[in-house]
């Protein structure tokens, strides 16, 4: 009997998007849904990106183009590095791919044997540990833990750190924390890299959106240039979610498998978004700095909403456009406070273990979404909060 490859059998999908399919569904029946659960800003790119997309099409850029990216897109990313992280990259080692998923899978793919062992985030990205069973490799998790701020604790990873080891995985600022890795924490965590010769896959692709302070990349700390892939691209920051455009910057030897890996798949990305983000990286419009002053703001009214909801408690975060929020005090499971928000209230959230084990207490919310919405959104809950509240009144 013929079947599917067990490496399927040990890969799961994103808990977000299983809660966004519930919640179209009920809205569809004719429900009121604010949707808080996925990570898209609702913003769309500015007038000359979209200019540059139209002209590129009238000019028929609609063909096969160089299998890395266009030279016109890789060195306007080199530049645009240099100047919002302070990093020095040749345009060479940077390699354009359909979505940072895709770069991301890739990278994991290029680098990792069966039963070489990833260190990643708990809670973190679900695709972390996905990928890494998917390649038959081992997913080894280190806590990101309120008593730590999130933060990576330096002396927990060291100890798990073994002759398996293969690669670390960060992700500054972090989805679904929020949280900005501080410069002793990022300099520790190169330092057990260079020490333990591993691979470091930096996720940066919320990098444009922090709150304060200057952005450190990974690639900033000595010994991480011949050794970090870093992973990014433009949903996020240039919200261009549905453009599908991600990006690797990797040593010179990586870059060339993931051209190779390239070739034996999408063969190129489409020609004429790849015009459109050499102007989202000039950003002549100012929309990123708009948009992330606007998320600042929506940030302090959202957050002092929910904390003012009885039993939830949350951090302001520092990065990234998340809510992670700890639902301890309602005494109730954090599936069964994600239940009554959407079934009761209308309002979509995510379980905090759909982001591994170390979620199971916390709930996150997406607040990249209006002020308005925001705003309804936070009175919704307040008044179903009734109903764990009356649970706890009965204890």
């Amino acid at each position: 009997m013929r079947s599917i490859a067990s490496r399927m059998s040990v890969m799961s999908g994103e808990g977000a998007l299983s809660v966004y399919a519930r919640a179209k569904q009920m809205e569809a029946e004719g429900r009121s849904i604010i949707h808080l659960e996925l990570g898209e800003p609702d913003f769309h790119p500015g007038p000359s990106v979209i200019a540059a997309a139209t002209k590129a099409l009238e000019e028929g850029k609609d063909r096969y183009c160089p299998v890395a990216g266009i030279p016109e897109l890789r060195q306007e990313l080199a530049a645009y590095l240099q100047r919002t992280r302070n990093i020095t990259v040749s345009a060479d080692n940077i390699v354009i791919a359909p979505g940072c998923k895709a770069i991301l899978f890739f990278a994991m793919m290029a680098l990792l044997e069966p039963g070489d062992e990833v260190l990643f985030p708990d809670p973190g990205f679900p695709g972390y540990p996905s990928i890494t069973l998917g390649l038959g490799a081992v997913p080894v998790p280190f806590e990101l833990s309120p008593r730590n701020q999130f933060q990576p604790d330096l002396k927990d990873i060291a100890a798990k750190i073994t002759r398996r080891t293969r690669m670390l995985i960060t992700n500054s600022p972090g989805n679904p924390t929020g949280t900005v890795y501080t410069d002793a924490v990022q300099r520790g965590l190169a330092e057990l890299a260079v020490e333990h010769d591993l691979w470091v896959l930096s996720d940066e692709i919320y990098a444009r959106i922090i709150y304060g302070g200057e952005y450190l990349s990974m690639l900033r700390y000595p010994g991480m240039a011949e050794r970090t892939v870093i992973i990014d691209g433009f949903s996020k920051s240039f919200a261009m979610t549905g453009w599908r455009i991600g990006y690797a910057v990797a040593p010179p030897e990586v870059s060339v498998a993931l051209s190779m890996m390239a070739v034996n798949s999408y063969t190129c990305v489409a020609e004429f978004t790849q015009y459109a983000c050499v102007e989202a990286l000039r950003d002549l419009d100012g929309t990123t700095p708009k948009m992330v002053a606007e998320f600042s703001r929506r940030r302090e009214q959202f957050i002092h909403g929910l904390n003012r909801v009885p039993g939830f408690h949350c951090q302001t975060p520092e990065g990234a456009f998340y809510a992670w929020v700890d639902i301890r005090g309602t005494g109730a499971s954090a599936e069964e406070v994600c239940r009554i928000l959407l079934e009761d209230a209308g309002v979509a959230a995510i379980p905090g273990a759909a982001f591994g084990p170390a979620g199971k207490d916390f709930v996150r919310f997406s607040f990249a979404s209006s002020v308005a919405n925001l705003k309804e959104a936070t009175q919704r809950i307040m008044k179903a909060s009734a109903a764990w509240q009356g649970s706890l009144v009965a204890r």
